[in-house]
């Protein structure tokens, strides 16, 4: 017995040791709640505030900012209430004490605060405990209708409701229960609701706390405002945009129905005087592969040339005309379309037909489509040096020099005397001049060709042509006739025969220009040093030296002094005597003439020359009167 009494002993001071210690525990509690909330919640301080204090309101809001620190401590402790009145009171002292450092002094003196602090017999339904709850009450609706946001006034509303048939319950579990409904705020934001009483909008909702307007609303404000700026802004995007959609719409039917007129305007100038044929654009895009750059076979200031060939397996050639807007210039298309269209000579290129389109991605395009020339250019077998200095094309015998000189000379006698009116030229050289498979010579491009007209004066202000070749009386007085194509065919006939450009800078001779170097070696009796070497020596030397005299004879500076065409011909092919050589003027290239500014190398344009043999285009015009 003793000794069984001497094993409780320790156990009984264990006892007693722990009491001591809840006791004074008890007696010296702390508050376990952190009321730092009050400040961070935006609750409406200024039902406190504002003179008068309306003191009913101000103390629901204080009563409802304390359930969201009661509804902290359910979430935390699963208690109701706080375990004695020295917690109790520790805690009120904290949360007045919080009041005051925001200026909020209001005392309400009822027995609220102790009603839901401090436990008594009057607790709802005998619950103080979480776990007392989940077995008298178990799942009530709260579980479900308080979950969420509560963002709605419908969700809000059914949490209230909920709580208000739950209460009933609590207080019929016992007699003389009281303030059941605000156990069940408290359940709801501390245990149900997954965002926790701290949150605005449960503890709105779900403890009754009074809100400021202006932070509740001020993001949806803030959305109203900027919705309503974007919408406004979205409303002149889609007007302005309408009205711009209708104006590009308007543009391009107005846009359409001028490149319909212009390719009908276009087709009246030329169809009813020719017979070609008009090819649509799809024609020759198929001809010559989409004008793909490896069909692309020249290209010049007026266009560029593509071998293609059409439906029939004829290969020909398609000369687009560059540089033509809506309201451009269409002369040298019409010109050349109508004169070439006339036209019917071997020696001639012959026109198979015209192509007038236009859209609106790539503007007014004009084709004309041509035989194909198998041999290309004279200028490429005379003066087209390949790698190492080699003649790219086949370089040309004496006879096929003679040939291509008597057919050019046909062909322009045919311009001059067997049409009605005569047409001139006005652009032969080198580059102008085809050659077809079996080397016969045509002369090409007639984009700056002329009619003349009956009792119209033969000055023009526009001079069109290329350097080198044009006469002199042409370039600097504008004026033309048929034998400012004689001179240009009689430069054709020194090229041919030297192998030499007209304007040749690189030479080693003080003459610049072919007929001033050719006319020294005639009239010095070297005429044989102006033969190309690579014509051969089976030729006639006598009828050699005829060409070259005629071709000085041609191209003499004195207009009364040249042939025309037909008799040059006749001088070439040895039926008339070829006469004796006039005296030329001093070249441009003289001593005498080296200090007289009037005669100076810039009246020709010699600074605009280039190695290529001045192919450039010239236009002296001061007006916009006929060439």
């Amino acid at each position: 017995m003793g000794k069984s009494q001497n094993k409780l002993i320790p156990i009984l001071w264990l006892l007693c040791f722990i009491r001591c210690v809840y006791f004074i525990s008890c007696t010296n509690s702390s508050c376990p709640i952190d009321f730092s909330y009050v400040n961070r919640l935006p609750w409406e301080i200024s039902n406190c505030l504002d003179k008068p204090v309306r003191q009913e309101i101000c103390c629901q809001t204080i009563r409802s900012l304390l359930g969201v620190g009661l509804a902290k401590y359910l979430n935390k402790t699963s208690m109701f209430y706080f375990p004695n009145s020295e917690t109790a009171t520790s805690c009120m002292s904290s949360f007045t004490n919080k009041l005051a450092s925001m200026s909020v002094k209001i005392s309400c003196n009822d027995d609220s605060y102790n009603q839901l602090v401090v436990n008594s017999t009057s607790n709802c339904g005998g619950i103080t405990t979480l776990k007392e709850w989940k077995e008298k009450v178990g799942l009530t609706e709260l579980d479900s209708a308080c979950k969420g946001r509560l963002s709605t006034l419908s969700q809000c509303n059914a949490c209230g409701e909920a709580g208000q048939r739950v209460a009933p319950r609590l207080e019929s579990m016992r007699l003389n229960s009281t303030k059941c409904f605000y156990y069940t705020c408290l359940y709801a934001a501390g245990i149900v609701n997954e965002y926790g009483p701290e949150n605005a909008r449960i503890a709105e909702c779900a403890l009754g706390l009074d809100v400021a307007k202006s932070t509740t609303n001020k993001r949806k404000n803030v959305f109203k405002v900027v919705f309503g700026l974007l919408g406004a802004i979205f409303g002149v995007l889609i007007t302005w945009g309408c009205f711009i959609i209708y104006q590009n719409l308007r543009k391009k039917r107005r846009l359409a129905a001028l490149r319909q007129d212009y390719v009908r305007g276009v087709k009246a100038k030329v169809l009813p005087n020719t017979g070609a044929k008009w090819f649509h654009i799809a024609e020759l895009d198929q001809a010559t592969k989409g004008f793909s750059e490896k069909n692309m076979i020249g290209q010049g200031g007026f266009g560029v040339v593509y071998k293609g060939t059409v439906l029939d397996g004829t290969i020909v050639a398609v000369k687009q005309l560059l540089n033509m807007d809506v309201n451009g210039d269409d002369q040298e298309f019409t010109n050349e379309a109508e004169i070439i269209s006339k036209i019917r000579h071997r020696n001639l290129l012959a026109l198979r037909g015209f192509c007038v389109t236009s859209d609106a991605i790539r503007g007014n395009r004009r084709y004309l489509v041509y035989d194909f020339m198998s041999n290309g250019s004279l200028d490429e077998h005379l003066f087209n040096y390949g790698e190492g200095g080699f003649i790219a094309r086949q370089a040309l015998s004496w006879p096929l020099r003679k040939n291509i000189i008597i057919d050019v000379a046909k062909g322009l006698a045919y311009l001059h005397y067997g049409l009605k009116p005569a047409i001139y030229h006005r652009d032969i050289k080198t580059t102008n001049i085809l050659l077809d498979s079996e080397m016969k010579a045509t002369l090409a491009d007639f984009g700056l060709a002329k009619q003349t007209i009956e009792g119209e004066s033969h000055l023009t202000t526009k001079v069109a042509g290329t350097y080198g070749y044009l006469a002199p009386e042409y370039a600097l007085y504008g004026q033309l006739t048929e034998k400012s194509d004689v001179y240009s065919f009689g430069i054709i006939i020194l090229e041919i025969m030297s192998g030499r450009k007209v304007l040749d800078t690189f030479s080693t001779s003080s003459r610049l220009l072919i007929t001033d170097w050719a006319w020294d070696l005639v009239k010095s009796g070297n005429v044989d040093n102006i033969f190309d070497d690579r014509m051969g020596e089976n030729g006639s030397k006598e009828v050699m030296k005829r060409f070259v005299h005629v071709g000085i004879l041609c191209a003499h500076v004195m207009v009364a002094l040249r042939p025309t065409i037909s008799e040059a011909l006749k001088m070439l092919e040895g039926d008339i005597e070829v006469p004796m050589l006039p005296d030329r003027p001093l070249p441009l290239s003289h001593e005498a003439l080296r200090y007289i500014p009037e005669f100076s190398m810039s009246t020709f344009g010699r600074s605009s020359l280039d190695r290529s043999g001045c192919t450039s285009s010239i236009d002296t015009s001061n007006s916009k009167s006929s060439n």
